[in-house]
């Protein structure tokens, strides 16, 4: 599990030059166990980089997990402005505006608590191209490649041989807590007499124990910001959904001799937003420590579920980009060993300051 350089040369660092190269991601496999997984994030434009050369190396890309977030600055150059110092003119300031999302801005700051100069277009070209921005729009995610080293065998032959296989999905299962799983099971003996040929019953059982357990995980995740809620949908009713019967040609699915009519579709609401079910904020100064001052640091539960996702008992975790030394932080949390690697001195610094006590 790691961090890698993404290839943005991400504030001017020597480190970021370029995404890590297929040679490493071999070394990476060399040294796996067969059947154990890989998470890289990765940049949004180069994301594909990233995967090409991970699944080059020789591992089976799985998923693409993302992790949302609502903090990211937008970081796009003025093409109006560019226009105006390209002619020698002079804008007019037109007053301090504070806080993001103003139009044509200069920032003296970063994100909401900035500080700007908003401007007026001095030149006709400007005036023609106000408002138009260089190719960034506001950054809002981060994608998490999950991948695997081959199986020897199937998955439990792989288990039983070399103690690694798959997710551990019921360790990452994210809590409903409140909400009442005897209005949301279904009603068995009702049911099962309208519909004889289907085991109600055993949906029933199923789905009671799915709802103990907690909700599947999903491959989204997100920091639980204002602007990332807004996208998620809210549910207002925790009462039996009833859907109409559905004809063969409703959807195409539905094509056998003997699939004309298709019993009644019924399935069960639910309150609140649906966006509890993913959450996971962004680093704060307690996630990074004395002293840590490492520009890409992540959220320490973030980190803890993705370790706690793919590392088996008494397991293993491997980050040959250390930086300063997160992933090592999680593993000790959750009680699996750790190895890291890092290049920078001062990064190494912070993550031994951090692991070894």
């Amino acid at each position: 599990m790691t961090d890698p350089p993404y290839g943005l040369r991400f504030m001017s660092k020597r480190w970021d030059y370029d995404v890590p190269s297929v040679e490493l991601w071999r070394e990476v496999l060399r040294v796996l166990k067969p059947g154990g997984t890989l998470l890289s994030f990765a940049g949004s434009r180069t994301q594909h980089r990233m995967a090409v050369n991970i699944e080059d190396a020789g591992f089976h890309l799985k998923d693409t997990l993302l992790w949302l977030y609502g903090q990211g600055f937008p970081k796009g150059a003025d093409i109006g402005k560019q226009l105006d110092k390209l002619a020698g003119a002079r804008r007019e300031v037109l007053g301090c505006v504070k806080g993001a999302g103003a139009k044509d801005l200069t920032s003296f700051g970063n994100g909401h608590n900035s500080e700007y100069n908003a401007t007026a277009p001095a030149t006709d070209a400007a005036k023609q191209w106000d408002g138009w921005k260089s190719h960034a729009l506001k950054p809002a995610y981060e994608p998490i490649i999950m991948a695997m080293k081959p199986n020897d065998g199937s998955y439990a032959a792989n288990a039983l041989t070399h103690g690694v296989a798959g997710l551990n999905i019921d360790a990452c299962r994210v809590p409903s807590p409140g909400e009442n799983i005897t209005t949301h099971a279904r009603s068995a003996e009702s049911e099962q007499t309208a519909h004889p040929a289907f085991d109600f019953k055993a949906q029933e059982t199923h789905q009671r124990a799915g709802q103990a357990l907690g909700r599947y995980p999903a491959n989204i995740l997100h920091d639980g910001s204002d602007e990332v809620l807004a996208g998620f949908p809210e549910t207002k009713s925790g009462k039996l959904l009833r859907h109409h019967k559905m004809k063969a040609s409703e959807n195409n699915c539905m094509s056998g001799p003997n699939q004309a009519r298709q019993p009644r579709q019924d399935s069960y609401g639910d309150e609140g937003s649906a966006a509890r079910f993913f959450y996971c904020t962004k680093a704060n100064k307690k996630n990074r420590g004395e002293g840590n001052n490492h520009p890409t640091v992540k959220p320490q539960a973030l980190m803890r579920w993705l370790v706690r996702l793919v590392c088996p008992a008494d397991g293993v975790v491997l980050d040959p980009f250390m930086g300063s030394g997160t992933t090592g932080v999680v593993c000790a949390a959750e009680g699996f060993a750790f190895m890291g690697f890092e290049r920078d001195q001062a990064y190494f610094d912070i993550a031994r300051g951090r692991l070894v006590r």
